[in-house]
Protein backbone atom coordinates (compact mmCIF):
# COMPACT_ATOMS: atom_id res chain seq x y z
CA UNK A 1 0.00 0.00 0.00
CA UNK A 2 1.46 3.99 -0.65
CA UNK A 3 1.80 6.03 2.01
CA UNK A 4 -0.91 7.96 2.85
CA UNK A 5 0.18 11.47 4.46
CA UNK A 6 -0.55 12.66 8.25
CA UNK A 7 -3.31 14.86 7.45
CA UNK A 8 -5.52 12.03 5.75
CA UNK A 9 -4.78 9.59 8.13
CA UNK A 10 -5.71 10.18 11.08
CA UNK A 11 -8.54 12.63 9.57
CA UNK A 12 -11.05 12.01 12.31
CA UNK A 13 -13.87 9.76 11.85
CA UNK A 14 -15.90 10.27 15.04
CA UNK A 15 -17.21 13.75 16.49
CA UNK A 16 -15.30 12.27 19.61
CA UNK A 17 -11.89 12.21 17.48
CA UNK A 18 -12.40 16.28 16.83
CA UNK A 19 -9.73 18.05 18.40
CA UNK A 20 -11.36 21.35 19.48
CA UNK A 21 -14.40 22.89 17.96
CA UNK A 22 -16.48 21.86 20.87
CA UNK A 23 -18.90 24.98 20.56
CA UNK A 24 -19.81 23.33 17.45
CA UNK A 25 -19.72 19.51 18.05
CA UNK A 26 -22.19 20.25 21.01
CA UNK A 27 -24.73 21.68 18.60
CA UNK A 28 -24.66 19.13 15.87
CA UNK A 29 -24.69 16.48 18.36
CA UNK A 30 -27.76 17.45 20.44
CA UNK A 31 -29.49 18.12 16.89
CA UNK A 32 -28.69 14.96 15.46
CA UNK A 33 -29.21 12.97 18.87
CA UNK A 34 -33.14 15.28 19.08
CA UNK A 35 -33.79 15.15 15.15
CA UNK A 36 -33.79 18.87 15.59
CA UNK A 37 -32.41 19.00 12.01
CA UNK A 38 -31.90 22.19 10.01
CA UNK A 39 -31.80 21.63 5.95
CA UNK A 40 -28.74 23.77 5.23
CA UNK A 41 -25.65 24.17 7.78
CA UNK A 42 -22.59 26.99 6.73
CA UNK A 43 -19.12 26.23 8.36
CA UNK A 44 -16.58 29.55 8.42
CA UNK A 45 -13.02 29.50 9.65
CA UNK A 46 -9.36 29.45 8.53
CA UNK A 47 -8.01 26.66 6.48
CA UNK A 48 -7.23 23.06 8.15
CA UNK A 49 -9.10 23.82 11.30
CA UNK A 50 -11.78 21.23 10.18
CA UNK A 51 -14.94 22.59 8.31
CA UNK A 52 -14.90 19.99 5.69
CA UNK A 53 -14.09 16.93 8.67
CA UNK A 54 -17.02 17.67 10.47
CA UNK A 55 -19.67 18.22 7.26
CA UNK A 56 -18.48 14.78 6.54
CA UNK A 57 -18.82 13.22 9.62
CA UNK A 58 -22.21 15.14 9.67
CA UNK A 59 -23.07 13.02 6.16
CA UNK A 60 -21.80 10.21 8.06
CA UNK A 61 -24.15 10.65 10.89
CA UNK A 62 -27.20 11.43 8.61
CA UNK A 63 -27.07 8.24 6.46
CA UNK A 64 -25.38 5.25 8.79
CA UNK A 65 -27.87 2.43 7.61
CA UNK A 66 -28.03 1.98 11.81
CA UNK A 67 -29.92 5.34 12.19
CA UNK A 68 -29.92 8.85 12.44
CA UNK A 69 -27.25 9.38 15.55
CA UNK A 70 -24.51 11.32 16.98
CA UNK A 71 -22.36 8.15 17.11
CA UNK A 72 -22.48 6.25 13.55
CA UNK A 73 -21.12 2.82 13.43
CA UNK A 74 -18.31 2.69 11.39
CA UNK A 75 -18.87 -0.05 9.72
CA UNK A 76 -21.72 -0.66 7.51
CA UNK A 77 -21.77 0.38 3.75
CA UNK A 78 -22.59 3.88 3.93
CA UNK A 79 -20.30 4.75 6.75
CA UNK A 80 -17.13 3.14 4.88
CA UNK A 81 -18.10 4.77 1.72
CA UNK A 82 -18.46 7.73 3.39
CA UNK A 83 -14.96 7.14 4.89
CA UNK A 84 -13.05 6.39 1.13
CA UNK A 85 -15.33 9.21 -0.58
CA UNK A 86 -16.93 7.23 -3.00
CA UNK A 87 -20.90 7.80 -1.07
CA UNK A 88 -23.40 7.99 -4.47
CA UNK A 89 -25.19 10.40 -1.93
CA UNK A 90 -22.78 12.53 -1.09
CA UNK A 91 -21.75 15.40 -3.85
CA UNK A 92 -19.07 16.93 -3.04
CA UNK A 93 -18.69 19.82 -5.01
CA UNK A 94 -15.70 22.30 -5.05
CA UNK A 95 -16.82 26.19 -5.73
CA UNK A 96 -13.75 27.52 -6.85
CA UNK A 97 -13.30 25.46 -10.22
CA UNK A 98 -17.17 25.38 -10.90
CA UNK A 99 -18.46 28.60 -10.53
CA UNK A 100 -20.26 29.43 -13.56
CA UNK A 101 -23.94 29.46 -12.76
CA UNK A 102 -24.51 26.57 -15.88
CA UNK A 103 -22.73 23.95 -13.07
CA UNK A 104 -24.84 25.40 -10.35
CA UNK A 105 -27.75 25.08 -12.25
CA UNK A 106 -26.64 21.17 -13.64
CA UNK A 107 -25.97 20.63 -10.10
CA UNK A 108 -29.50 21.51 -8.70
CA UNK A 109 -31.11 19.61 -11.96
CA UNK A 110 -30.89 16.51 -9.99
CA UNK A 111 -31.95 17.35 -6.50
CA UNK A 112 -35.96 16.81 -6.93
CA UNK A 113 -34.39 13.21 -7.28
CA UNK A 114 -34.66 10.35 -4.46
CA UNK A 115 -31.44 9.59 -2.69
CA UNK A 116 -30.00 6.28 -4.45
CA UNK A 117 -28.46 4.55 -1.64
CA UNK A 118 -28.37 6.63 1.83
CA UNK A 119 -31.19 8.36 3.78
CA UNK A 120 -30.22 11.44 2.79
CA UNK A 121 -28.73 13.03 -0.25
CA UNK A 122 -26.31 15.73 0.98
CA UNK A 123 -24.52 18.95 -0.78
CA UNK A 124 -20.72 19.15 -0.18
CA UNK A 125 -20.10 23.01 -1.12
CA UNK A 126 -16.66 23.85 -0.22
CA UNK A 127 -15.66 27.48 -0.90
CA UNK A 128 -18.45 28.68 -1.28
CA UNK A 129 -17.54 32.03 -1.50
CA UNK A 130 -16.33 31.48 -4.88
CA UNK A 131 -19.60 31.48 -6.77
CA UNK A 132 -20.31 34.19 -8.88
CA UNK A 133 -23.92 36.36 -8.33
CA UNK A 134 -25.59 34.69 -10.58
CA UNK A 135 -24.79 31.09 -9.04
CA UNK A 136 -25.78 32.16 -5.67
CA UNK A 137 -28.75 33.44 -7.23
CA UNK A 138 -29.63 29.97 -8.72
CA UNK A 139 -29.31 28.37 -6.04
CA UNK A 140 -31.72 30.45 -2.79
CA UNK A 141 -34.46 28.83 -3.54
CA UNK A 142 -33.35 25.86 -3.48
CA UNK A 143 -31.45 26.53 -0.79
CA UNK A 144 -34.20 27.87 0.94
CA UNK A 145 -36.93 24.96 0.90
CA UNK A 146 -34.88 21.78 -0.88
CA UNK A 147 -36.85 18.65 -0.48
CA UNK A 148 -36.77 16.84 3.05
CA UNK A 149 -34.26 14.28 1.53
CA UNK A 150 -31.76 17.06 0.82
CA UNK A 151 -29.28 18.34 2.97
CA UNK A 152 -26.53 21.12 2.11
CA UNK A 153 -23.40 21.66 3.97
CA UNK A 154 -21.85 24.83 3.06
CA UNK A 155 -18.07 25.26 4.04
CA UNK A 156 -15.84 28.78 3.90
CA UNK A 157 -12.76 30.50 4.34
CA UNK A 158 -14.16 33.90 3.87
CA UNK A 159 -17.69 34.83 4.69
CA UNK A 160 -17.50 38.37 4.25
CA UNK A 161 -18.03 37.54 0.66
CA UNK A 162 -21.12 35.27 0.99
CA UNK A 163 -24.55 37.27 0.02
CA UNK A 164 -26.38 38.22 3.23
CA UNK A 165 -29.41 36.28 1.63
CA UNK A 166 -27.26 33.16 1.55
CA UNK A 167 -26.32 33.75 5.59
CA UNK A 168 -29.85 33.72 6.06
CA UNK A 169 -30.78 30.74 5.09
CA UNK A 170 -28.47 28.32 6.94
CA UNK A 171 -27.54 27.81 10.62
CA UNK A 172 -23.67 29.25 11.02
CA UNK A 173 -21.04 27.55 12.72
CA UNK A 174 -17.55 29.62 12.97
CA UNK A 175 -14.91 27.35 13.98
CA UNK A 176 -11.81 28.92 16.14
CA UNK A 177 -8.12 28.35 15.63
CA UNK A 178 -6.55 25.73 17.30
CA UNK A 179 -4.12 26.42 20.63
CA UNK A 180 -0.67 25.75 20.23
CA UNK A 181 -0.84 23.22 23.19
CA UNK A 182 -4.24 21.59 21.75
CA UNK A 183 -2.11 20.90 18.42
CA UNK A 184 0.97 19.75 20.51
CA UNK A 185 -1.07 17.62 22.41
CA UNK A 186 -2.68 16.29 19.03
CA UNK A 187 0.72 15.90 17.45
CA UNK A 188 2.21 13.60 20.63
CA UNK A 189 -0.63 11.21 20.63
CA UNK A 190 0.02 10.69 16.67
CA UNK A 191 3.90 10.54 16.62
CA UNK A 192 3.10 8.02 19.36
CA UNK A 193 0.45 6.01 17.58
CA UNK A 194 3.02 6.14 14.90
CA UNK A 195 5.70 5.23 17.18
CA UNK A 196 8.08 8.06 15.76
CA UNK A 197 10.40 9.57 17.86
CA UNK A 198 10.39 13.56 18.85
CA UNK A 199 11.44 16.16 20.78
CA UNK A 200 8.80 17.88 23.25
CA UNK A 201 10.04 21.32 22.09
CA UNK A 202 9.96 20.41 18.52
CA UNK A 203 6.17 19.81 18.43
CA UNK A 204 6.12 23.53 19.93
CA UNK A 205 7.90 24.89 16.82
CA UNK A 206 5.66 22.95 14.31
CA UNK A 207 2.34 24.12 16.48
CA UNK A 208 3.41 27.39 16.44
CA UNK A 209 4.20 27.63 12.50
CA UNK A 210 0.64 25.79 12.03
CA UNK A 211 -0.45 29.18 13.14
CA UNK A 212 -3.72 27.26 14.21
CA UNK A 213 -4.23 24.84 11.45
CA UNK A 214 -4.58 21.20 12.46
CA UNK A 215 -3.54 19.98 8.99
CA UNK A 216 -0.99 22.78 8.66
CA UNK A 217 0.59 21.19 11.86
CA UNK A 218 0.64 17.73 10.22
CA UNK A 219 2.00 18.41 7.12
CA UNK A 220 5.06 20.24 8.64
CA UNK A 221 5.56 16.96 10.79
CA UNK A 222 5.06 14.91 7.59
CA UNK A 223 8.06 17.44 6.42
CA UNK A 224 10.31 17.10 9.69
CA UNK A 225 10.13 13.55 9.61
CA UNK A 226 11.02 13.29 6.18
CA UNK A 227 13.72 16.13 7.00
CA UNK A 228 14.85 14.08 10.15
CA UNK A 229 14.74 10.75 8.01
CA UNK A 230 12.24 9.30 10.57
CA UNK A 231 12.55 11.35 13.59
CA UNK A 232 11.30 14.84 14.54
CA UNK A 233 14.21 16.58 16.90
CA UNK A 234 14.19 20.23 17.68
CA UNK A 235 17.60 21.31 15.41
CA UNK A 236 16.21 19.58 12.50
CA UNK A 237 12.96 21.32 13.26
CA UNK A 238 14.05 24.56 13.87
CA UNK A 239 16.20 24.55 10.98
CA UNK A 240 13.56 23.03 8.61
CA UNK A 241 11.65 26.02 9.59
CA UNK A 242 14.37 28.29 9.43
CA UNK A 243 12.63 29.60 12.74
CA UNK A 244 15.30 31.36 15.75
CA UNK A 245 15.73 29.89 18.60
CA UNK A 246 13.38 31.27 21.44
CA UNK A 247 15.99 30.87 24.36
CA UNK A 248 17.53 33.02 22.61
CA UNK A 249 15.04 35.92 22.84
CA UNK A 250 14.66 34.42 26.79
CA UNK A 251 18.66 35.27 27.08
CA UNK A 252 18.34 39.08 25.39
CA UNK A 253 15.17 40.08 27.56
CA UNK A 254 17.49 38.80 30.49
CA UNK A 255 20.81 40.52 29.87
CA UNK A 256 18.37 43.82 29.62
CA UNK A 257 16.55 43.09 33.37
CA UNK A 258 20.43 42.62 34.97
CA UNK A 259 21.68 46.10 32.85
CA UNK A 260 24.39 43.51 31.06
CA UNK A 261 24.68 45.55 27.62
CA UNK A 262 27.66 43.13 26.87
CA UNK A 263 25.81 39.70 27.35
CA UNK A 264 22.49 41.51 24.62
CA UNK A 265 24.90 42.43 22.16
CA UNK A 266 27.01 38.82 22.39
CA UNK A 267 23.42 37.27 22.13
CA UNK A 268 22.31 39.41 19.08
CA UNK A 269 25.83 38.33 17.62
CA UNK A 270 24.70 34.81 17.70
CA UNK A 271 21.59 35.30 16.25
CA UNK A 272 23.06 36.70 13.26
CA UNK A 273 24.79 33.31 12.71
CA UNK A 274 21.55 31.98 11.65
CA UNK A 275 20.45 35.33 9.29
CA UNK A 276 17.16 35.80 11.15
CA UNK A 277 14.59 38.30 10.35
CA UNK A 278 15.67 40.85 12.58
CA UNK A 279 12.27 42.33 12.66
CA UNK A 280 10.86 39.00 13.74
CA UNK A 281 13.07 39.00 16.88
CA UNK A 282 11.79 42.19 17.89
CA UNK A 283 8.57 41.18 17.40
CA UNK A 284 9.25 38.19 19.19
CA UNK A 285 10.59 40.30 22.30
CA UNK A 286 7.80 42.56 22.52
CA UNK A 287 5.58 39.68 22.59
CA UNK A 288 7.27 37.80 25.15
CA UNK A 289 7.26 41.31 27.23
CA UNK A 290 3.57 41.25 26.87
CA UNK A 291 3.44 37.96 28.82
CA UNK A 292 5.99 38.69 31.16
CA UNK A 293 3.47 42.02 32.21
CA UNK A 294 0.72 39.60 32.33
CA UNK A 295 2.68 37.50 35.06
CA UNK A 296 3.13 40.50 36.79
CA UNK A 297 -0.41 41.14 36.94
CA UNK A 298 -2.34 38.28 36.67
CA UNK A 299 0.41 34.59 37.02
CA UNK A 300 -2.45 32.49 36.89
CA UNK A 301 -3.46 33.67 33.42
CA UNK A 302 -0.11 32.76 32.40
CA UNK A 303 -0.29 29.09 30.43
CA UNK A 304 2.12 26.81 29.05
CA UNK A 305 0.46 27.27 25.83
CA UNK A 306 3.56 28.12 24.01
CA UNK A 307 5.91 25.64 26.44
CA UNK A 308 7.53 28.72 28.04
CA UNK A 309 5.39 29.37 31.30
CA UNK A 310 8.76 28.56 33.88
CA UNK A 311 10.55 30.96 31.92
CA UNK A 312 8.03 33.54 31.73
CA UNK A 313 7.60 33.79 35.86
CA UNK A 314 11.53 33.72 36.29
CA UNK A 315 11.39 37.22 34.30
CA UNK A 316 8.51 38.05 35.65
CA UNK A 317 10.15 38.15 38.80
CA UNK A 318 13.64 39.36 38.10
CA UNK A 319 12.11 42.34 35.72
CA UNK A 320 10.65 45.30 37.36
CA UNK A 321 6.91 46.45 36.30
CA UNK A 322 7.90 50.13 34.94
CA UNK A 323 10.97 48.66 33.46
CA UNK A 324 8.34 46.15 31.28
CA UNK A 325 6.24 48.69 30.11
CA UNK A 326 9.18 50.89 29.46
CA UNK A 327 10.76 47.90 26.67
CA UNK A 328 7.33 47.49 25.88
CA UNK A 329 6.89 50.89 24.51
CA UNK A 330 10.35 51.09 23.49
CA UNK A 331 9.87 47.79 21.75
CA UNK A 332 6.73 49.05 19.79
CA UNK A 333 8.36 52.35 18.97
CA UNK A 334 11.42 50.25 17.59
CA UNK A 335 9.32 48.11 15.10
CA UNK A 336 7.86 51.10 13.16
CA UNK A 337 11.16 52.93 13.11
CA UNK A 338 13.09 49.48 12.19
CA UNK A 339 12.41 49.60 8.38
CA UNK A 340 14.28 53.10 8.10
CA UNK A 341 17.68 51.73 9.84
CA UNK A 342 20.32 51.07 7.44
CA UNK A 343 20.88 47.38 8.37
CA UNK A 344 18.31 45.95 9.88
CA UNK A 345 20.62 44.57 12.69
CA UNK A 346 22.11 47.88 14.04
CA UNK A 347 18.43 48.79 13.93
CA UNK A 348 17.72 46.07 16.24
CA UNK A 349 20.52 46.94 18.47
CA UNK A 350 19.61 50.57 19.10
CA UNK A 351 16.70 49.43 19.80
CA UNK A 352 17.94 47.05 22.69
CA UNK A 353 20.39 49.84 23.92
CA UNK A 354 17.63 52.31 24.04
CA UNK A 355 16.20 50.07 26.62
CA UNK A 356 19.45 49.95 28.24
CA UNK A 357 19.50 53.77 28.50
CA UNK A 358 16.45 54.48 29.60
CA UNK A 359 14.78 54.56 32.86
CA UNK A 360 11.58 54.83 34.20
CA UNK A 361 10.93 58.55 35.57
CA UNK A 362 10.78 57.44 38.95
CA UNK A 363 13.33 54.54 38.82
CA UNK A 364 17.05 56.76 39.24
CA UNK A 365 19.24 56.02 35.90
CA UNK A 366 21.93 53.65 36.46
CA UNK A 367 25.74 53.80 35.14
CA UNK A 368 25.88 50.44 33.47
CA UNK A 369 26.69 51.89 29.92
CA UNK A 370 29.32 54.57 29.45
CA UNK A 371 28.85 56.63 25.99
CA UNK A 372 32.27 56.92 25.56
CA UNK A 373 34.13 53.77 26.67
CA UNK A 374 31.15 51.52 25.46
CA UNK A 375 31.70 49.50 28.65
CA UNK A 376 29.64 48.98 31.44
CA UNK A 377 29.80 47.93 34.99
CA UNK A 378 31.45 44.82 36.44
CA UNK A 379 28.42 42.10 36.05
CA UNK A 380 28.56 41.51 40.05
CA UNK A 381 28.33 45.03 40.86
CA UNK A 382 25.01 46.18 40.87
CA UNK A 383 25.04 50.45 41.97
CA UNK A 384 23.36 51.27 45.12
CA UNK A 385 20.41 54.11 44.60
CA UNK A 386 21.90 56.59 47.03
CA UNK A 387 25.78 56.13 44.44
CA UNK A 388 23.60 56.72 41.37
CA UNK A 389 24.05 60.34 40.08
CA UNK A 390 20.81 62.23 38.93
CA UNK A 391 19.60 63.07 35.31
CA UNK A 392 19.21 67.03 34.93
CA UNK A 393 16.69 68.55 32.97
CA UNK A 394 18.85 69.60 30.05
CA UNK A 395 20.17 65.83 30.04
CA UNK A 396 16.98 64.54 29.30
CA UNK A 397 15.37 67.19 27.30
CA UNK A 398 17.87 66.59 24.29
CA UNK A 399 17.79 62.87 24.36
CA UNK A 400 16.57 61.19 20.87
CA UNK A 401 13.24 59.89 22.91
CA UNK A 402 12.97 61.52 25.99
CA UNK A 403 9.14 60.88 25.37
CA UNK A 404 9.22 57.31 25.97
CA UNK A 405 9.07 57.48 29.65
CA UNK A 406 6.18 59.53 29.29
CA UNK A 407 4.59 57.18 27.18
CA UNK A 408 4.49 54.38 29.64
CA UNK A 409 0.79 54.71 30.57
CA UNK A 410 0.01 51.24 32.54
CA UNK A 411 1.60 53.28 35.68
CA UNK A 412 -0.77 55.63 35.65
CA UNK A 413 -3.67 53.13 34.60
CA UNK A 414 -2.95 51.49 37.96
CA UNK A 415 -3.08 54.48 39.59
CA UNK A 416 -6.26 55.88 38.26
CA UNK A 417 -8.95 54.77 41.47
CA UNK A 418 -6.80 56.52 43.44
CA UNK A 419 -7.78 60.03 42.24
CA UNK A 420 -5.08 61.87 43.87
CA UNK A 421 -6.56 65.14 45.09
CA UNK A 422 -3.45 67.62 44.83
CA UNK A 423 -1.24 67.53 41.65
CA UNK A 424 1.33 70.04 41.73
CA UNK A 425 3.41 69.24 38.64
CA UNK A 426 1.99 67.60 35.37
CA UNK A 427 3.56 64.02 34.49
CA UNK A 428 5.31 65.58 31.45
CA UNK A 429 6.64 68.33 33.92
CA UNK A 430 7.71 65.09 36.00
CA UNK A 431 9.70 63.06 33.42
CA UNK A 432 12.12 66.11 32.84
CA UNK A 433 12.42 67.45 35.91
CA UNK A 434 15.26 67.00 38.83
CA UNK A 435 13.97 64.41 41.53
CA UNK A 436 12.86 66.89 44.08
CA UNK A 437 14.52 66.59 47.70
CA UNK A 438 12.39 64.98 49.78
CA UNK A 439 12.14 67.47 52.34
CA UNK A 440 10.72 69.60 50.52
CA UNK A 441 8.12 67.81 49.21
CA UNK A 442 5.91 68.00 52.47
CA UNK A 443 6.26 71.61 52.75
CA UNK A 444 4.77 72.03 49.07
CA UNK A 445 2.02 69.70 49.57
CA UNK A 446 1.22 71.72 52.67
CA UNK A 447 1.40 74.93 50.59
CA UNK A 448 -1.25 73.52 48.62
CA UNK A 449 -3.47 71.93 50.14
CA UNK A 450 -2.52 71.79 53.90
CA UNK A 451 -3.13 68.17 53.90
CA UNK A 452 -0.22 66.82 55.59
CA UNK A 453 0.20 66.25 58.69
CA UNK A 454 3.50 67.15 60.27
CA UNK A 455 6.06 64.73 61.47
CA UNK A 456 5.72 63.01 64.53
CA UNK A 457 7.09 60.01 66.51
CA UNK A 458 4.11 57.99 66.21
CA UNK A 459 1.34 57.28 63.84
CA UNK A 460 -2.49 56.99 64.55
CA UNK A 461 -3.65 54.30 62.07
CA UNK A 462 -6.56 57.00 61.72
CA UNK A 463 -4.16 59.65 60.36
CA UNK A 464 -2.92 56.98 57.60
CA UNK A 465 -5.63 57.58 55.54
CA UNK A 466 -4.39 61.28 54.71
CA UNK A 467 -1.07 60.70 55.34
CA UNK A 468 -0.81 58.40 52.66
CA UNK A 469 -2.60 60.06 49.98
CA UNK A 470 0.54 62.83 50.26
CA UNK A 471 3.94 60.84 51.15
CA UNK A 472 6.09 61.95 48.55
CA UNK A 473 5.86 59.31 45.93
CA UNK A 474 4.89 58.72 42.29
CA UNK A 475 3.90 56.54 39.80
CA UNK A 476 3.00 52.83 40.26
CA UNK A 477 4.80 53.26 44.12
CA UNK A 478 2.20 55.76 44.84
CA UNK A 479 -0.98 53.63 43.54
CA UNK A 480 0.29 50.65 45.78
CA UNK A 481 0.66 52.87 48.85
CA UNK A 482 -2.85 54.52 48.51
CA UNK A 483 -4.03 50.30 48.51
CA UNK A 484 -2.23 49.76 52.11
CA UNK A 485 -4.33 49.81 55.07
CA UNK A 486 -2.12 50.38 58.31
CA UNK A 487 -3.50 47.41 60.70
CA UNK A 488 -1.12 47.76 63.31
CA UNK A 489 1.13 50.31 65.49
CA UNK A 490 3.15 49.72 68.13
CA UNK A 491 6.34 51.25 69.71
CA UNK A 492 8.46 48.82 67.53
CA UNK A 493 7.18 49.61 63.86
CA UNK A 494 3.87 49.42 61.59
CA UNK A 495 2.37 46.73 60.43
CA UNK A 496 0.54 47.09 56.82
CA UNK A 497 -2.13 44.78 54.85
CA UNK A 498 -2.11 44.60 50.92
CA UNK A 499 -4.74 42.74 48.63
CA UNK A 500 -3.94 39.68 47.07
CA UNK A 501 -4.35 41.67 43.64
CA UNK A 502 -1.44 43.51 44.63
CA UNK A 503 0.88 40.61 45.26
CA UNK A 504 2.97 40.50 42.30
CA UNK A 505 3.50 44.19 42.70
CA UNK A 506 4.50 44.79 45.53
CA UNK A 507 8.70 43.44 44.93
CA UNK A 508 11.43 44.97 47.23
CA UNK A 509 11.51 47.71 45.48
CA UNK A 510 8.24 48.89 45.85
CA UNK A 511 8.63 48.49 49.74
CA UNK A 512 11.81 50.22 49.91
CA UNK A 513 10.21 53.43 48.70
CA UNK A 514 7.25 53.30 50.87
CA UNK A 515 9.62 52.16 53.84
CA UNK A 516 12.02 55.68 53.03
CA UNK A 517 9.13 57.95 52.84
CA UNK A 518 7.35 56.85 55.91
CA UNK A 519 10.62 56.97 57.42
CA UNK A 520 11.20 60.50 56.77
CA UNK A 521 7.88 61.45 57.62
CA UNK A 522 8.10 60.00 61.03
CA UNK A 523 11.37 61.06 61.76
CA UNK A 524 12.91 58.63 62.91
CA UNK A 525 13.70 54.80 61.91
CA UNK A 526 10.50 52.57 62.21
CA UNK A 527 10.31 48.63 61.27
CA UNK A 528 7.85 48.32 58.54
CA UNK A 529 6.14 45.28 57.57
CA UNK A 530 3.56 44.59 54.57
CA UNK A 531 1.47 41.37 54.87
CA UNK A 532 -0.60 39.80 51.75
CA UNK A 533 -4.12 39.31 54.37
CA UNK A 534 -7.74 41.00 55.03
CA UNK A 535 -7.80 44.86 55.06
CA UNK A 536 -10.02 45.69 58.44
CA UNK A 537 -9.30 49.43 58.53
CA UNK A 538 -9.90 51.95 55.42
CA UNK A 539 -7.34 52.89 52.95
CA UNK A 540 -6.43 55.92 51.48
CA UNK A 541 -7.72 55.25 47.99
CA UNK A 542 -10.85 53.99 49.74
CA UNK A 543 -10.53 57.34 52.22
CA UNK A 544 -10.29 59.75 49.13
CA UNK A 545 -13.07 58.01 46.91
CA UNK A 546 -15.41 58.55 50.33
CA UNK A 547 -15.01 61.68 50.50
CA UNK A 548 -15.16 62.55 46.97
CA UNK A 549 -18.56 60.23 47.18
CA UNK A 550 -19.81 62.72 50.00
CA UNK A 551 -18.42 66.61 48.59
CA UNK A 552 -20.86 64.89 45.58
CA UNK A 553 -23.65 64.08 47.50
CA UNK A 554 -23.53 67.71 49.29
CA UNK A 555 -22.87 69.48 46.07
CA UNK A 556 -26.38 67.44 44.63
CA UNK A 557 -28.34 68.53 47.90
CA UNK A 558 -27.20 71.90 47.53
CA UNK A 559 -28.32 72.12 43.66
CA UNK A 560 -31.56 70.29 44.70
CA UNK A 561 -32.26 72.96 47.01
CA UNK A 562 -31.35 76.39 45.05
CA UNK A 563 -34.43 78.35 44.06
CA UNK A 564 -32.65 79.07 40.84
CA UNK A 565 -32.00 75.64 39.61
CA UNK A 566 -36.03 74.65 41.07
CA UNK A 567 -37.35 77.23 39.13
CA UNK A 568 -35.55 76.20 36.14
CA UNK A 569 -36.82 72.62 36.88
CA UNK A 570 -40.29 73.63 37.22
CA UNK A 571 -40.79 75.79 34.28
CA UNK A 572 -38.90 74.44 31.20
CA UNK A 573 -39.94 70.40 32.46
CA UNK A 574 -35.82 70.32 33.00
CA UNK A 575 -34.25 67.24 35.15
CA UNK A 576 -31.03 67.51 37.10
CA UNK A 577 -28.38 65.52 35.74
CA UNK A 578 -26.79 63.92 38.78
CA UNK A 579 -23.40 62.44 37.41
CA UNK A 580 -22.88 65.53 35.76
CA UNK A 581 -22.54 67.32 39.22
CA UNK A 582 -18.76 68.07 40.21
CA UNK A 583 -18.15 69.74 43.54
CA UNK A 584 -16.31 73.28 43.07
CA UNK A 585 -13.21 71.92 44.95
CA UNK A 586 -12.47 69.24 42.98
Amino acid sequence: MSYQVLARKWRPRKFNEMVGQEHVLRALVNALDNDRLHHAYLFTGTRGVGKTSIARLFAKALNCEQGVSSEPCGECSACKEIAEGRFVDLIEVDAASRTKVEDTRELLENVQYAPSHGRYKVYLIDEVHMLTNHSFNALLKTLEEPPPHVKFLLATTDPQKLPITVLSRCLQFNLKNLSPQRIVEHLHFVLTEEQISFDEPALWLLSKSADGSMRDALSLTDQAIAFGSGCVSENDVRTMLGTIDQHLVYQILTGLAQRKPADVIQVVATLSEFSPDYASVLAELVSLLHRVALAQVLPKAIDNSLGDQQQVMQLAQLLSAEDVQLFYQIGLMGRKDLPYAPDLREGLEMVLLRMLAFRPASVPPQTDISPLSGTGAPDDVIPSEASMPQVTAPEVKTAPVASIPKATVPEASVAQDMDQEVEDTPPWEETVSPEPNVESIPAKKSEAAGALPAAQATLDPNQWTEVGLNLPLTGMTASICRNLSLEKVDETGLVFHFAAEQGALMNEVQQSRIKDALVTHLGMPYQVEFIQAEQTRETPAQYSLRKKAERHAQAVVSLQQDSVVQRIIEEFSAELVVDSVKPIDQ
